[in-house]
C-alpha cells in the first residue's frame, strides 16, 4: 500500500510532467503494477462499473451467510449458489469472497508468570553440515524461562528423542535447577497422541519429568502464541547468533554458542523492565527453581546388537569393533554423543569414541590381533595347518609335487616325521633347495636333509625322537671300561710262535 501523498505525486508525474510508468517505478523504487493502480484510482473509485458482474445479484446472500458463519470457504458457497442460479467460475467467487469475508482479528493478553514457573521448548532447523561422507541435519534445542528469558541453546546433529532428553539435563544442569513447567509444541518427542484434551505423552519424557519433577505442558493445536517466548528467542538467536558465523567442529559451535549467551543474550533489556538486563533477572530467578536430583538422568542410546559373522556391529550409519569373544551373542550398545559402549550383560568389553561420518570403521587394533591369533591357533589344529603354520613354504612344495602326480597327503604325513626329527629351519631350508632344482620330491626332501646333517654333525649333533618308540625311552647303556684298550695301545701284540718241526 502506498500513501495518498504518493498517489498524488505519482499522477503528477504522470499527467502533468509525463512520465512513463517505468520512469516513475524506476525512480520511486515502486513496482509498475502499483504505479498503474495509482493512475487509476480515481477512475474505480468514482465511476460506475461498465457491466455488471455474474456475483452481483448473490453479494446479500453470501454477506448473510458469512456474518454467520465467517470460516465457511468458498467451495462451500460456490457449491450453495449454483442451484440458485449462478453461473459464474470458482475463481470468480473466491476474489468476491475475500472481500466480503469479514477479518478475524483475535485480540491476545499479555502472559505473566511467577520467578521459576514456566519454561518453553522448542527445536528449530538450521539446514545441513558435512561431515566426512555424511550430510548431518543442524539442529538447535531452545529451552527459555517464561519470567526472565534467561535462555539454553543447544546445536545437536539431529531432534531424536535422545538428544532431546540430554539437552533437558544439560540445561537443567547449568541453570542449577529445573522450572515447575515446561510448555511444549506437539513434537512427536513430547506428544505420541491428542484428541482434543486426551493427550499421550511419550513415556521417556514422563520419566525425564518425575526424575526433575517438573510437570510437561503441551500447546493447543495451531495456537503457537501460547509459546511465543521461545519462538522469539528462535528467531533471534537466528538473527543474532547464527547469521554468518562459521565453526569447525559441533563442540566448537555450542561453545561460541554458550559465550554469545553470556556476552549478548544475557546482557539484553530484561522483560518489563528496562533498568535490568536478563542475567540479574535471571539470578533473581534461579533461587526459586526447583533443586537437581543426586544423579543427572541418564539419556543414552540403549539398543540390542550382535557381531555373527564379521568384526563389526553397526550402529547410526558406522561400524564398531567388537572382540572375537563377542561373536554370536547378543550385545547391549550404549551410545552417548561422544563415546559407544557395548556390554556383555554389566561387563564392557569394548569402548569407541562416537563418529557422526557414513561408513566409517571404528576399530580397537586389540581386536584385530586378538581375530588373527584365534584363527592361527585354529589352522595350527589340523595336521596340515600344522605343517603350514610352521614350514610356510611346504605349502609350495605340496602344490609342485601334486602337479608332478605325488599324494600330497602321503607327503604331509612324511614331511611331518621330517619335520619332527629336523626341526622347522632345516625342513624350510631342504623344501627352497628342492624347489630350486625342480624335484619336488619326498626322497630329494630327505637327501637334503641327511646331506645338510652331515656336513654340519660335527657341529651339533642331531637330537634324538623317540615319540615314535615308546620302548626304547627306559633303554638304559652302561659306559664300558677302557682300560683293556689302553693295555693294547701299551704292549704290541706278539707275534705268534712258529710251530715246532
Amino acid at each position: 500500500m502506498i500513501s495518498d501523498e504518493q498517489v498524488a505525486h505519482i499522477r503528477h508525474l504522470f499527467h502533468a510532467e509525463h512520465w512513463k510508468i517505468g520512469t516513475i517505478a524506476a525512480e520511486l523504487g515502486l513496482h509498475p503494477e502499483t504505479v498503474r493502480t495509482a493512475l487509476d484510482t480515481d477512475r474505480f473509485r468514482n465511476h460506475p462499473r461498465l457491466r455488471d458482474c455474474l456475483t452481483d445479484p448473490y453479494l446479500d446472500f453470501l454477506r448473510q451467510t458469512l456474518r454467520q458463519y465467517p470460516r465457511l470457504r468458498a467451495t462451500r458457497l460456490f457449491q450453495m449458489i449454483r442451484p440458485r442460479g449462478y453461473t459464474g467460475s470458482i475463481s470468480q467467487l473466491r476474489r468476491v469472497v475475500a472481500e466480503l469475508r469479514p477479518p478475524r482479528r483475535e485480540a491476545f493478553l499479555r502472559l505473566r508468570t511467577f520467578p521459576g514457573e514456566q519454561a518453553q521448548a522448542d527445536w528449530a532447523r538450521f539446514g545441513e553440515v558435512p561431515i566426512g561422507r555424511a550430510r548431518r541435519c543442524l539442529s538447535a534445542f531452545v529451552l527459555t524461562l517464561s519470567y526472565s528469558r534467561a535462555l539454553w541453546l543447544e546445536f545437536l546433529f539431529d531432534q531424536s528423542l535422545e538428544n532431546f532428553l540430554l539437552a533437558h539435563v544439560h540445561a537443567f544442569q547449568d541453570w542449577g535447577g529445573a522450572p515447575r513447567t515446561i510448555l511444549y509444541d506437539n513434537l512427536k518427542s513430547a506428544v505420541l497422541e491428542r484428541r482434543g484434551d486426551a493427550i499421550h505423552f511419550h513415556p521417556r519424557l514422563l520419566e525425564l519429568s518425575a526424575h526433575y519433577h517438573f510437570a510437561a505442558h503441551p500447546c493447543r493445536p495451531a495456537r503457537g502464541n501460547e509459546k511465543g517466548r521461545v519462538e522469539r528467542a528462535i528467531q533471534y538467536v537466528r538473527a543474532s547468533f547464527f547469521a554468518a558465523r562459521p565453526f569447525t567442529t559441533l563442540a566448537d559451535f555450542n561453545r561460541q554458542a554458550l559465550d554469545w549467551r553470556h556476552q549478548i543474550a544475557h546482557q539484553r533489556p530484561g522483560p518489563g523492565d528496562d533498568s535490568r538486563s536478563v542475567a540479574p533477572v535471571f539470578q533473581e530467578e534461579k533461587s526459586r527453581l526447583l533443586p537437581l536430583p543426586a544423579h543427572p538422568f541418564s539419556c543414552d542410546v540403549v539398543r540390542t546388537v550382535s557381531a555373527d559373522k564379521t568384526l563389526w556391529v553397526r550402529f547410526d550409519l558406522n561400524d564398531y569393533s567388537v572382540p572375537p569373544r563377542a561373536f554370536g551373542r547378543a550385545l547391549t550398545l550404549v551410545a552417548s554423543p561422544t563415546h559407544v559402549r557395548l556390554l556383555d550383560g554389566s561387563t564392557e568389553i569394548a569402548s569407541h569414541r562416537r563418529s557422526y561420518d557414513r561408513h566409517e570403521q571404528v576399530e580397537e587394533p586389540e581386536h584385530r590381533r586378538a581375530l588373527l591369533e584365534q584363527k592361527r591357533k585354529a589352522l595350527g589344529s589340523t595336521t596340515s595347518g600344522r605343517l603350514a603354520a610352521l614350514v610356510p613354504e611346504s605349502q609350495a612344495f605340496l602344490q609342485a609335487a601334486f602337479e608332478h602326480g605325488e599324494s600330497a597327503a602321503r607327503l604331509t604325513a612324511q614331511l611331518l616325521r621330517l619335520l619332527d626329527d629336523y626341526g622347522p629351519a632345516e625342513l624350510t631350508a631342504a623344501l627352497r633347495e628342492a624347489l630350486d632344482h625342480n624335484t619336488p620330491r619326498l626322497s630329494s626332501v630327505a637327501f637334503i636333509l641327511a646331506r645338510r646333517h652331515r656336513q654340519r654333525r660335527q657341529r651339533t649333533p642331531l637330537p634324538v625322537n623317540l615319540s615314535r618308540r615308546p620302548d626304547l625311552e627306559n633303554l638304559t647303556v652302561s659306559n664300558p671300561s677302557l682300560e683293556a684298550y689302553d693295555e693294547l695301545a701299551q704292549n704290541p701284540e706278539e707275534e705268534d710262535p712258529k710251530p715246532e718241526e
